[in-house]
């Protein structure tokens, strides 16, 4: 955890300098003096931890004891900045004062650069006693240049890769298709990469492969790559294998063995990838698989950006979990390797526990085979299988730690927290990406460079298709644009998660048993899942240093979350609340119009009512507000909020609560604002939607014809990023003068329209490029749904509870050029219609079509075939 906690004072550091950079005084020039040193110590240091994790390989506490003493000063370091950083800002919004005034805030500021300068001698002097540990115990020397030969690490992998077992239970199928692709002579697959998370069997099915197809090629070699790789020793192995002589070995090994290669038909196995840059070494001497001799390579790697890039996207075979029947086919064979007539002589009682072991391993193969192999050494009794499943998350995580923790130690520096955050949450549980991405963002873990002009909310969507690419992360769903709507992370990485953030104090989930609750004046993160909220406060009710606290529960509110948010350092705060029985009312914490740090704030659960504090207008770092799903309001002021990104407000309860005085005094200007959910026009005056120029995506309630108006300039789009717009009028009936046009909307992708009068869009103008449309409660007629056929980019239709013109009941998709580019079809409730017709023109490209709640609809035969 060191490098994470002194890689967010760097960046801190840079972001404090920067505001210093503009401010005078000399007071604030010792301020500057020590942030410079506090950054400059810290880069020295993460340096020196690079070499120390190295040499802690070896086992040596000296470092590990070492180690700890650092990461408590990062901590410290940063909670030093955390609590500097709001008083500089405050003294640089404190622009024109009075004279007086100023000269307060100069006394005021010249305390504090005191203060913190005292903070700083203690760090130097706890700097300087790490400095003499290491000198006076012997730890100076941290680069293991000098221990190598004589402390050389097993290697598990290398040594798997060369045993004689070749024997692949539930991978069958793979297997099959992956022999076919490389003997079969005319075949384009010249690269066979096969992906997936750790211990899903990649290395034992590449294996298999390999042994079989050998003798049907020229020469051939397996080979492991590992993490630290050496490229010299990969070439020597692989010229002893394919049949290079000692004198070609030793002279101008590269020249010969490329010559070699480039001659003969070859398969090689380079198990355990892990980056690109050792391929553009290799394949400097391994020649690019060749056609004309219909060579091939085999590789195993977890992150699927690995093998897209050593053999595009068309090599990539990603390997899945097992399912049940294959977990328990598994099991049953390494359970009882010599009784061929296993379950007869076990009981029934004792078959089920089996299966409910087999169960946990969530189709791991490698967890299967751990768990068997403890099974094995135990009496086939109830006693000793049930007191293995009691035992046996901690048993199995314990032994497959060392295996899942090569995954963490590859990750750069900047994705480990990243990474960590998902064991906050509970388990299987579906992390939605727009709350996780904005959770890192309010914790600061994704930082913009100066010169860079991407917004954050991208390189954090960046960061998060990186996990995913590495097998460390499982998308669950993903938007109509084909990015990720939510993922899963599996048990085994979740407890890898939870075991790393105990012990460096960067989370701890209470829920857990195994929580150290001894360090919890550290403790960063904090997540509960099914109580316990008031008998921790009641233990330690300042537990001042916590920077998230999540809250997932089904049981009634805790009266501790009312009384005890009063945490001025806490970033993330997220409370999940779903109905209950009782429906009985959830009033709002009291701190939590105290938490002015506070970036992200989430309340979830219809039981929620009342308003908002008015104080949270105030806020300096909040970016993200989501109240959707709630009974709350807020005050108005909420529109003044500059720094404000992402604005969600309620969907049941009118979410403004503002009298006409405050309505004509407040000028919305939220120029970063990318996401508004929930705005009723009503409150909004037209020309508020101008200064909106960031926003990405607007939902809005539309009762008056200013709106429609400014909605509707057509020179060019006044939301001019916009992607996703939904409108929704409740005022049935309502009578336009105008109609919405939207075709200078160039990046709009996503139309919904709700309880709409579909008079008020004009459908000629749509825009070219949308891609989703989504109606729902509207009346289509013929002339709408010709104008729909016509879009050229769309691809998915979805349309909830239509009705057609009174007297028709056939929905037609048919005719030349319809629906050109559609893909989705999904019809849900009860249409008007129950007929859908479709003639051999239409519609080339559909895949799917999606009914539900609609069982007298009926379907051609062709649309029939596609229906899930």
């Amino acid at each position: 955890m060191a490098e994470i906690l002194l890689t967010a004072v760097i960046n801190k550091c840079a972001e404090i300098a920067g505001y210093l950079l503009i401010q005078e005084g000399p007071s604030l020039y010792w301020l500057k003096e020590d942030v410079e040193w506090l950054q400059r110590e810290a880069r020295h240091i993460q340096s020196y931890l690079g070499d120390a994790n190295g040499k802690l390989v070896g086992g040596d506490l000296r470092v590990k004891n070492l180690i700890k003493d650092i990461e408590e000063l990062a901590g410290d370091m940063e909670d030093i900045l955390d609590e500097f950083l709001p008083k500089i800002e405050s003294h640089k919004s404190e622009g024109a004062l009075g004279c007086l005034k100023e000269l307060a805030c100069v006394l005021c500021h010249t305390r504090f650069s005191n203060k913190f300068s005292m903070e700083i001698e203690k760090i130097k002097r706890r700097v300087n006693e790490i400095n003499r540990v290491r000198t006076t115990f012997g730890i100076t020397d941290t680069s293991n240049k000098n221990d190598r030969c004589d402390y050389i690490p097993l290697d598990r992998g290398r040594l798997f890769l060369h045993t004689d077992e070749t024997e692949v239970i539930g991978l069958d199928d793979d297997f099959n298709m992956l022999q076919v692709k490389l003997l079969d002579q005319d075949s384009r697959y010249e690269v066979i990469s096969i992906i997936g998370m750790p211990g899903v069997g990649k290395t034992t099915l590449a294996k298999k492969l390999y042994k079989h197809v050998y003798n049907q090629f020229e020469c051939s070699a397996l080979v492991y790559v590992s993490q630290q790789p050496r490229v010299g020793e990969i070439f020597l192995d692989i010229s002893k294998q394919v049949g290079l002589t000692e004198e070609e070995r030793k002279y101008n090994l590269e020249d010969n063995l490329r010559s070699l290669l480039k001659r003969k038909r070859y398969v090689i196995l380079l198990d355990d990838i892990w980056n690109v840059e050792i391929w553009d070494d290799l394949k400097l001497v391994v020649p690019e698989c060749d056609s004309r001799t219909n060579s091939k390579i085999i590789i195993t790697s977890q992150n699927s950006d690995v093998g897209r890039y050593i053999g595009g996207n068309n090599s990539l075979h990603m390997l899945q979990p097992l399912d049940s029947k294959k977990s328990i086919e598994l099991f049953t064979n390494r359970i009882f390797t010599f009784d061929n007539n296993y379950w007869e002589n076990v009981s029934s009682d004792l078959e089920n526990i089996g299966k409910e072991i087999v169960e946990r391993c969530d189709g791991i193969p490698l967890a299967i085979v751990l768990v068997a192999g403890m099974l094995r050494a135990r009496e086939r009794t109830e006693h000793a299988w049930n007191s293995v499943l009691e035992t046996m998350g901690q048993k199995i995580q314990d032994q497959c730690a060392n295996i899942l923790a090569l995954s963490y130690n590859d990750l750069p520096t900047a994705l480990r927290p990243c990474f960590l955050y998902f064991g906050l949450f509970p388990e299987d549980h579906e992390i939605s990406a727009f709350d996780l991405i904005n959770m890192w963002i309010a914790e600061k873990f994704i930082v913009v460079g100066t010169n860079n002009r991407r917004e954050v909310e991208d390189i954090a969507e960046d960061f998060l298709n990186d996990l995913v690419s590495r097998n460390l992360i499982q998308v669950s769903r993903r938007t109509f644009q084909g990015r990720i709507a939510s993922c899963r992370i599996h048990d085994l990485l979740h407890s890898l998660c939870v075991t790393l953030a105990r012990g460096g104090n960067f989370f701890l989930t209470k829920d857990n048993p195994q929580g150290d609750l001894g360090s919890v004046t550290r403790l960063r993160r904090l997540a509960f899942y099914s109580g316990g909220v008031d008998e921790f406060f009641s233990s330690y009710p300042n537990p001042k240093k916590l920077r998230a606290l999540l809250y997932f529960s089904e049981n009634s509110y805790p009266s501790s979350l009312k009384t005890h948010l009063n945490i001025k350092l806490l970033r993330v705060l997220s409370m999940h609340i779903p109905e209950s029985n009782s429906r009985r009312p959830v009033s709002i914490p009291e701190g939590i119009g105290n938490l002015s740090c506070l970036g992200y704030l989430k309340l979830w659960g219809p039981n929620f009512v009342g308003h908002m504090p008015r104080s949270i207008v105030k806020f300096k770092h909040l970016l993200t507000l989501d109240i959707e799903w709630t009974h709350l309001r807020i005050a108005f002021d909420v529109m003044e909020m500059k720094q404000l990104r992402h604005l969600l407000l309620s969907q049941f309860v009118q979410p403004i609560y503002m009298s006409s005085a405050i309505f004509s005094s407040v000028n919305a200007l939220l120029p970063n604002l990318q996401t508004l959910i929930g705005m009723d026009v009503c409150y909004m005056k037209s020309g508020w939607l101008h200064q909106l120029t960031n926003l990405r995506k607007l939902s809005l309630n539309v009762n008056n014809d200013s709106i429609v108006e400014v909605l509707s300039t057509q020179r060019m789009a006044i939301l001019p990023k916009l992607e996703v717009l939904k409108l929704k009028s409740l005022l049935q009936g309502y009578q336009h003068d105008q109609q919405i046009n939207l075709s200078s909307y160039d990046k709009l992708r996503k139309l919904s329209l709700l309880y709409t009068d579909l008079k008020i869009v004009d459908f000629e103008a749509l825009p070219a490029k949308l891609v989703k449309l989504s109606l729902r409660y509207v009346q289509l007629d013929t002339n709408h749904i010709s104008m729909i056929k016509r879009l050229p980019k769309l691809k998915i239709l979805k349309l909830t509870n239509c009705w057609l013109p009174y007297g028709e009941s056939t929905l037609d998709l048919s005719g030349v050029d319809s629906f050109m580019q559609l893909e989705v079809l999904h019809i849900i409730g009860q249409n008007s219609w129950d007929v859908v017709t479709v003639d051999a023109l239409a519609v080339p490209k559909l895949k799917k079509v999606i009914v539900s709640h609609a069982p007298n609809i009926r379907l051609p035969e062709r649309l029939a075939r596609l229906r899930i």
